[in-house]
């Protein structure tokens, strides 16, 4: 066995009833909740037994998920299980970010509530929409992508799978094209076309945020959406790769290669949902992989390892 990687869960992954377990059952989870709860007044019942839809909003989804991915790796780390380095996919680069020490973990929690407020401002001023793209290469996703005015690939997810966003009214005629080159297309139920020019108004004012915060090189390396590589030492390149994510692609099958190549064998996915651990599977099959985001699925873990 060589190194492990937590994989930070992002948008899309949310479910009614996260985290709610590892709040009764770790102290380090309900310190990350009760942090949140603090800060954000109702936020860990929408997280435990709220309304799906009201869970669903930009605005509330970051925050939720937020506490619920770092809540979990506090209590993955809690147990005896560490992680030698860090990746979250999206929204789940900041826990990531913040498990790993570059942020304090309030102005962490605080620096995605404007996140999530400001890209669901960005999303209602530039209405559009994401579809995945299946059964395709790259270039060939790309090539359909030029085809249309406002139509990006943002999400580089795993070999035959890239998730494409922009204008609404331009999707249908992307989905089309998609099933032509003879792939499957599969529109997304997501509030905006995130990590596309669209949300490059946002960019700044995260990095307005950053600048009254202490943002350090992390204890372990976290892997960078943009680059696919670690957070630099210099803190304004750190910056940049941070305020930037949100109106650039999410280069998750490059992290995933980039991790294996330096070393990391063996990735535990934290957080709601199990999609980052579908695409290890797709990207490493020789990996080692385990999803984590029950305490039951934690006291499994414990047992095998």
């Amino acid at each position: 066995m060589g190194k492990t990687a937590f994989l930070f869960a992002g948008q899309g992954a949310q479910a009614v009833g996260m985290g709610q377990d590892f709040y009764a059952a770790s102290s380090a989870a309900k310190a990350v909740f009760d942090l949140g709860e603090r800060l954000c007044p109702g936020i860990t019942q929408l997280c435990f037994s709220g309304d799906p839809a009201e869970l669903s909003r930009t605005e509330n989804t970051q925050p939720a998920l937020f506490l619920t991915d770092l809540a979990i790796a506090q209590a993955v780390r809690e147990a005896g299980i560490p992680a030698d380095a860090a990746a979250g996919f999206s929204l789940g680069e900041i826990p990531a970010l913040a498990f790993a020490g570059a942020l304090d973990v309030e102005d962490a929690f605080r620096f995605v509530l404007l996140r999530g407020k400001t890209m669901a401002e960005q999303s209602a001023l530039h209405p559009g929409g994401m579809a995945a793209a299946l059964k395709l290469d790259a270039p060939t996703v790309e090539a359909v992508c030029a085809q249309f005015r406002e139509v990006w690939p943002v999400n580089y997810n795993c070999p035959g799978q890239i998730s494409c966003a922009g204008n609404a009214d331009e999707l249908d005629g992307f989905c089309a094209a998609i099933r032509e080159k003879g792939g499957r297309a599969v529109k997304l139920a997501v509030s905006g076309a995130f990590h596309t020019p669209y949300m490059q108004d946002v960019a700044p004012v995260l990095r307005h945020a950053l600048a009254g915060m202490s943002f350090r090189a992390p204890r372990i390396p976290v892997y960078a959406n943009r680059t696919a590589l670690p957070y630099p030492e210099q803190e304004d390149a750190r910056v940049e790769a941070l305020s930037m994510q949100v109106c650039s692609p999410v280069r998750w099958e490059a992290t995933l290669r980039a991790l294996w190549a330096d070393g990391f064998d063996r990735f535990i996915e934290v957080g709601a949902g199990q999609t980052l651990t579908g695409c290890v599977k797709r990207t490493l099959p020789e990996a080692h992989f385990a999803t984590i985001n029950t305490v039951e699925q934690l006291d499994g873990f414990k047992k095998e390892v």
